[in-house]
């Protein structure tokens, strides 16, 4: 299959790619779409196959469910049997943005969605391209990220075609993504409600916008009501350590103990700059959670296609706007 990649960076292109994305999502194809978390693999909700190709493109169990992404809070309803005031308090304050709520799965959303549970989850992310898509098709899409399963997430076009190349019939091009991380993931089918997944909207935003409360997020047991709960995840090909050093020489030491070689180390740092000398590459992201939440994917990808056998990142801080951070670097680290 040949891939080709739609541009969209002029009005014309723009037009171009929503018109061609639309022509192959409803003959049942399936697409990949930047969205401001991370590019998705989207086809059509409400179809079980274009769903299943999906699955079968990223090598994806059939027990992580997807999520599915709506272009307005009435495309939504329709894929849920409740959208209660709580619901609403948070589409409010956060939609179009990164934050899924899963709520009860209409019949409408075959199970295949939902890994054959009663919840699905939905969002309505805020990039014009895939809002474009969607209204465009006037269905839902599901869209996981467009990589192959456990791998590191796609923020930009380039990441998508190295991984799905030959795969899919398009790739379009919004540019790179805002967020860089995946969705946070708020569960509204419990009491209280519970974070799945931590992202850049954190527990303490959702209070400030109407939760009473709300508890942390946990591995999945049972059905999977959210993707991200699988204890491996986002992860490079090269090993992961998640470190905090003072030195040069405490970090030589830790890589040492835990008999990582040093000479193809890759070091990601946003506070305790090693010296470039000792290691294969050092990168300094800044020591700001949006930033470094922009940036973190795309390093661990260059990281990897430098041939690292290691890379180490430092250990984020234990604030809340950093959790959905910690949470993808410990999943990769598994």
């Amino acid at each position: 299959m040949n891939t080709e990649i739609l541009p969209a960076h002029t009005p014309e292109l723009f037009e171009r790619a929503v018109l061609r994305a639309a022509e192959l999502l409803r003959a049942g194809q399936v697409v990949a779409l930047p969205t401001e978390t991370v590019y998705g693999l989207a086809a059509n909700a409400l179809d079980e196959k274009a769903v299943a190709k999906i699955f079968e493109i990223k090598g994806r169990p059939h027990i992580n469910p997807v999520i599915v992404h709506v272009a307005s809070l009435e495309m939504a309803k329709r894929c849920v049997t409740a959208f209660p005031p709580l619901a609403e308090s948070m589409a409010r304050a956060f939609w179009p943005g990164p934050l899924t709520l899963v709520l009860p799965r209409s019949q409408a959303i075959p199970k295949i969605v939902t890994a054959g549970g009663g919840t699905v989850g939905i969002r309505w992310p805020s990039h014009p391209l895939i809002q474009a898509v969607i209204r465009k098709c006037g269905f839902p899409l599901a869209a996981p990220s467009a990589n192959l399963s456990n791998q590191i997430s796609p923020t930009n076009a380039q990441h998508v075609l190295k991984q799905l190349k030959g795969k899919i019939p398009a790739i379009v091009d919004g540019g790179q993504s805002g967020v860089g991380i995946e969705s946070a993931v708020l569960d509204l089918t419990v009491s209280p409600p519970q974070i799945l997944r931590p992202g850049m909207i954190h527990a303490e935003s959702m209070v400030a916008a109407g939760l009473t409360a709300v508890t942390g997020s946990s591995s999945g047991v049972g059905t999977l009501k959210s993707p991200g709960q699988l204890e491996k995840h986002y992860a490079p090909k090269a090993k992961l350590l998640i470190l905090n050093w003072r030195d040069d020489a405490e970090l030589k030491l830790k890589l040492e103990n835990s008999k990582s070689g040093i000479s193809h180390c890759h070091v990601i740092a946003h506070t305790a700059i090693p010296s470039a000398e000792h290691f294969a590459r050092v990168c300094v992201i800044p020591h700001d959670a949006e930033a470094f939440a922009r940036a973190i994917y795309a390093e661990l990808h260059h990281c990897d296609e430098a041939g690292a056998q290691t890379i180490v990142v430092e250990a984020p801080p234990a604030a809340p706007e950093w959790s959905g951070i910690a949470d993808r670097l410990r999943r990769a680290a598994a």
